[in-house]
């Protein structure tokens, strides 16, 4: 398999129709809008400090209808130039994926979709660290499972893509994604939020991650583990 290496090119979406239309996650009020001058100020000047850190950027047109298209990561999971599209488990954002797979399939990527109707919600639910030390299959792929995503679907992730796969049961609602509570930072270190995991969740974490960096409760809360590392 290729090896999952991430950090270094990033896709993108403008937030031309970022809104809250709808309530999927415990911070989604529909009374309460984004400023929309803000939320594309803020995406500008993501823009500018990732490609100041040296990271490659490529963009997907937003579409009216699909506020939370910004979240590029949800799409799915990329292996070299494979796409695994996302089965997304709310309606709301499930009209995304015909977007999401056209662009990576006009990108020159191949497109491979996961067997039956699992719900699976893509690079929000997985993030490669390291190797695994218990096997010799290359890279490992943590996965959070219970709130976006099932163990089954990341269980077929784990067979199509040849790589070993540790789930983790996802047990706070304001932790819904791993990419809450869970983020690489080099080959030895990874910022944890234990609040959004299970005792045996930490466990998992606590083997795979030679210097685990716990995060409080305070961290926690201001998303700190919903970083982007750009490897240089």
């Amino acid at each position: 398999m290729t090896a999952l290496a991430w950090g270094r090119r990033f896709l993108l979406c403008r937030p031309a129709h970022f809104t809250v239309a709808y309530e999927i996650n415990p911070y989604m009020h529909v009374q309460v809008h984004p400023d929309p001058d803000v939320a594309l100020a803020e995406h500008d000047n993501l823009v500018t400090t990732l490609r100041a850190a040296g990271a490659e950027l490529e963009f997907m047109e937003p579409v009216d209808g699909l506020p939370d298209l910004v979240f590029t990561a949800n799409a799915g999971v990329v292996d070299g130039h494979r796409f695994v599209p996302s089965l997304f488990r709310h309606p709301e954002r499930q009209g995304e994926t015909p977007y999401d797979n056209a662009w990576f399939s006009a990108a020159g990527f191949c497109v491979t979709e996961l067997p039956g109707d699992e719900p699976f919600e893509g690079a929000g639910d997985v993030l490669p660290f390291g190797a695994d030390p218990a096997s010799d299959r290359g890279p490992v792929l943590v996965a959070g499972y219970r709130m976006r995503s099932s163990v089954k679907a990341q269980t077929q992730l784990s067979s199509l893509l040849g790589v070993s796969v540790r789930t983790v049961e996802l047990v706070d609602e304001r932790f819904y994604h791993v990419d809450l509570v869970f983020c690489p930072v080099d080959e030895r270190r990874a910022l944890i939020a234990p609040q959004g995991l299970d005792r045996y969740g930490c466990r998992v974490l606590e083997e795979l991650v030679p210097e685990p960096l716990w995060l409080t409760d305070e961290e926690a809360a201001s998303f700190c583990a919903n970083s982007v590392v750009v490897v240089m």
